[in-house]
């Protein structure tokens, strides 16, 4: 059964689908498959939460190590042979050796990273879905809508439920790319690749002083467009945008060249990646220009918020593969609906008891070579969902 409307650039149709619903074996049979999904990812957030305090404490120790050996430069215009080999901190203006270029659209920019952004506007499909039973049936009434945009990627139509009226190009006649100067230096000292990929806060190129490069491209705004009309703008036209990151020189209407904080090691007249005793790798870009204080607490800060959307991530984790250890209780009772629900809830409670027990109880194994006092305070810790899911089981009446 399909219905159709049209409004404007939007259109729309219904597809309902129906299967008969399944059995009591069939539904077993994919709780079971779920189980072993659900027992891997259970063992899988175990090796997370793991791994994850190991790492914190490692970054944690390796920051308090490069802190305390730390230099402070006094001129970022000399190199000094005294400082080979140690760990260095320094700030100031960004600069390279030649501007970036796109001879396409005839731009230039002194910057670290120049990337040109290509969009063509397509037809995107959106899916709705409801199921309901009917007749002894399970049935799925799918909405599929169709609106045009514009895209980064290509849409594949093919994909779609109906391509014929939503049809896009396979390909994008210009290319997306990011340029990187192949030399960046604050001061003397050139940065290592992997100091200038930390360089990625991207702000949008305006164009507004800017010629149309071609007699088959317009420019609209902070846009290069590939259409005949930009304000009426057909499936597989294109429209160009520029964004630059590190702007590395004075320029007459972007302003003064940024200012970043480097902390790594010195080789020569090179910063390069510093190896602490702890296994861990500094090399530390930031910017504007911070002191060496600011700069660790920062790090502090980000290893601290890493630690706990990973610890959240493996308990996660570890409920959802309890969930799916345990659903197949809920599929034996399912066709009683009071029962069913009851277990369900029942089934729901003891997967967060657990999991929030078992993963206080790894986080304190993973402490407990480091810091064994926190590790039993965590440890302890753990028991309570347990004693309070037992405290809450009424006790058996006295025969």
């Amino acid at each position: 059964l399909q219905q159709f409307s049209d409004t404007g650039s939007r259109k729309e149709h219904v597809k309902i689908t129906s299967e008969s619903k399944p059995g009591f074996l069939e539904r077993l049979s994919e709780t079971s498959g779920g189980m072993l999904m659900g027992l891997v990812i259970f063992l899988l957030s175990f090796y997370l939460l793991f791994t994850n305090e190991g790492r914190a404490l490692r970054t944690a120790k390796s920051l308090d190590e490069g802190l305390s050996l730390v230099f402070p430069l006094d001129s970022i215009h000399s190199v000094s042979q005294q400082n080979e080999g140690r760990l260095v901190h320094l700030a100031g203006a960004l600069s390279t050796s030649k501007p970036l270029f796109d001879p396409s659209y005839g731009l230039s920019i002194q910057a670290v990273k120049l990337k040109r952004n290509v969009e063509m506007y397509q037809w995107v499909e959106y899916e709705d879905s409801t199921e309901y039973e009917e007749n002894g049936e399970i049935k799925k009434e799918t909405k599929y809508s169709y609106n045009t945009e514009w895209k980064s990627e290509v849409v594949n139509s093919r994909n779609f439920d109906r391509e014929i009226g939503h049809k896009n190009p396979s390909a994008m006649a210009v290319e997306s790319f990011t340029a990187v100067s192949p030399n960046v230096q604050v001061g003397s000292f050139v940065l290592s690749t992997g100091l200038v990929d930390k360089i990625d806060d991207f702000k949008q190129l305006s164009l507004s002083h800017l010629e149309d490069p071609h007699a088959d491209v317009t420019r609209g705004g902070d846009y290069f467009y590939h259409s005949e009309n930009p304000r009426r703008p057909e499936v597989g036209d294109l429209r160009v945008s520029f964004f630059y990151a590190g702007l590395s020189g004075d320029d007459p209407h972007l302003g003064s060249a940024d200012k970043v904080t480097v902390i790594a090691r010195q080789r020569g007249n090179q910063l390069v990646p510093y190896h602490t005793k702890s296994g861990d790798v500094l090399q530390i870009l930031y910017p504007g220009e911070l002191s060496v204080e600011e700069v660790f607490q920062k790090e502090h800060e980000s290893n601290t918020m890493k630690t706990w959307a990973l610890r959240a991530a493996g308990w996660l984790a570890m409920f959802v593969g309890i969930s799916l250890m345990t659903r197949i209780f809920y599929t034996l009772v399912d066709w009683f609906p009071v029962v069913r629900d009851l277990v369900n809830v029942g089934l729901k409670a003891f997967a967060f008891c657990v999991a929030s027990s078992l993963s206080l109880l790894t986080i304190s194994v993973g402490w407990l070579f480091y810091r064994p006092l926190w590790a039993l305070l965590i440890g302890l810790l753990a028991v309570v969902p347990i004693v309070v899911a037992k405290s809450r089981v009424p006790p058996k009446k006295q025969q």
